[in-house]
């Protein structure tokens, strides 16, 4: 069985200043998602799984859909055309709304954002019945790092409950421009990951790096921190875990204006608690995101090279 990508682009970019997920990166019109498709079919990836939000729904997938592939329908397990790469690539759509998976819990009337990260997943369930890989829309990941985590995820013998994580070095992901929010694991001696916390306001320093708590207090990093950039593998499993730990979440939190649910933070409990083993995954592909606005422009320069050392084709779906 082929292992399915779920692919997390329902962020609204508040910091980029608009729909990040879809602004062209490639020199023809290629969004950022496009190379993580291309790696992930190359990496033997059988389904797509898009998490997006209503309110953009039609400009995603004019963005997403007619351009680069010969034929595109909506439903849920319907295909994709990717032409010689791929004849038939599953897809599907997933909604993250605030209502999304509440089970009827009552919510505050003022509130429109949704949960987080850890919510996202979890609206997917429905349609993802395989192991699969997790990716943030607006990252670019690497072709290595797509080989790795599907080779973890087609590996015999894995419990329903052994995951893992695609890690990289901080000082790696970190933004020129702004502060970034990132996942700081704690591993074994055997990569296993014995606890992960995601720290938001992360910046770049003369020294390192350093995040600051909700409450103003600065914290140092040295820059060479393991840290999650949302590249998950996991079993369908996570699913009844996600929807337990979302509840207390809403009895909890529900009533803080801008609490999320983090899918670092879900992870470490699952581990605090015996319920998961993650085994932490390296790849050495060069990785960069797009959080801000001038971050594109370095994303595109990025792309640029790797086109000209023959990593992707000039046209990445028009390869006639």
């Amino acid at each position: 069985m082929k292992p399915t990508l779920l692919i997390l682009a329902a962020g609204m970019g508040t910091r980029y200043g608009g729909l990040k997920q879809i602004d062209p990166i490639g020199p023809n019109g290629e969004i950022i998602i496009d190379y993580s498709i291309y790696d992930a079919i190359n990496a033997g990836f059988g389904k797509l799984v898009f998490v997006i939000r209503h309110c953009f729904e039609g400009a995603f997938k004019e963005k997403i859909c007619p351009r680069r592939f010969a034929s595109q329908t909506e439903a849920a397990g319907d295909n994709l055309d990717f032409g010689e790469l791929s004849r038939a690539v599953e897809a599907a759509y997933a909604y993250q709304e605030v209502d999304t998976c509440v089970d009827g819990f009552e919510l505050p009337k003022d509130r429109d954002k949704p949960w987080g990260t850890g919510h996202a997943i979890l609206v997917a369930g429905d349609v993802i019945h395989e192991p699969f890989a997790v990716i943030n829309a607006d990252d670019y990941y690497g072709p290595g790092a797509f080989k790795t985590i599907a080779g973890f995820l087609t590996t015999k013998d894995l419990s329903c409950n052994d995951y893992a994580m695609v890690g990289y070095t901080l000082k790696d992901t970190l933004s020129e421009y702004g502060s970034v929010s990132r996942g700081v694991c704690r591993c074994d001696e055997r990569m296993f990951l014995k606890g992960v916390v995601e720290c938001k306001k992360i910046e770049k320093t003369s020294t390192g790096a350093r995040y600051f708590e909700d409450d103003g207090t600065e914290h140092a990093l040295t820059g060479n921190e393991i840290v999650s950039r949302n590249m998950w593998g996991f079993q369908p499993s996570i699913f009844h875990h996600l929807k337990v730990r979302f509840r207390r979440f809403l009895e909890e939190r529900c009533d803080e204006r801008n609490s999320e649910l983090f899918i670092p933070t879900v992870v470490d409990e699952f581990v605090e608690e015996e319920k998961a083993t993650v085994k932490v995954l390296r790849a050495n592909d060069k990785c960069f995101g797009v959080t801000y606005r001038k971050d594109a422009a370095d994303a595109a320069k990025c792309i640029r090279l790797l086109i000209d050392q023959g990593l992707y084709p000039e046209n990445l779906w028009d390869q006639s």
